[in-house]
């Protein structure tokens, strides 16, 4: 993320990319960098910060990477901290354990999609990027429109990054219930997740 607004302060945008249209997994839309821990990310995590579990560390260092590589925005692994952890509802053949980190880019950062895996990217608003999905001008999933609802409620990078000293990020399980015709996802918390 980085500052936004008028002044230094206020406001924040989150960095964008929208996904290749001939991609295999969620062809043209719109994510948060990521991807998977390779082997090499693991071996580097053999020696993790204190405090710090080889796993974590490792996909740390796998945000990290993945940032640079699709978006050309050098971040530390140091600097990227847990916000959230999500894992794909059941009925999903294809699941992921993902992992969500914030941290703040360095100054003047400009995206450069790889145009291997991205084919464009943007700093945005979240509020912006919600109302560009409301209007069918972005697609974006699930999770990330929950992620942007929850993030436009910070009034800055500070406040983000401030939450997430105390903030618990345990996995998150979706639940798809009702037909494939018409379902609705349920998260943890609503009193219709079922038990």
């Amino acid at each position: 993320m980085r500052r936004g607004g008028t002044h230094a302060e206020r406001g924040i945008e989150l960095l964008m990319l929208q996904r290749g249209i001939d991609a295999r997994f969620m062809p043209g839309v719109w994510v948060f960098a990521g991807g998977v821990v390779d082997p090499e990310d693991a071996d580097a995590a053999a020696d993790p910060p204190a405090g710090v579990d080889p796993e974590e560390w490792a996909h740390r260092i796998c945000g990290a990477r993945e940032l640079a590589e699709e978006a050309g925005i050098e971040v530390a692994a140091t600097d990227l901290r847990p916000w959230s952890r999500w894992v794909t509802p059941e009925p999903v053949p294809a699941r992921f354990d993902t992992r969500f980190y914030v941290a703040l880019a360095p100054p003047h950062s400009e995206p450069e999609p790889d145009g291997i895996e991205m084919d464009r990217a943007l700093w945005i608003a979240p509020e912006r990027a919600l109302v560009a999905a409301e209007r069918e001008e972005m697609e974006i999933s699930f999770p990330t429109i929950h992620h942007l609802e929850e993030l436009r409620g910070y009034g800055g990078a500070d406040a983000v990054l401030a939450a997430t000293v105390e903030r618990p990020v345990d996995p998150i399980l979706p639940k798809v219930v009702g037909s494939r015709e018409s379902f609705e996802v349920l998260l943890p918390g609503d009193p219709r997740y079922p038990r």
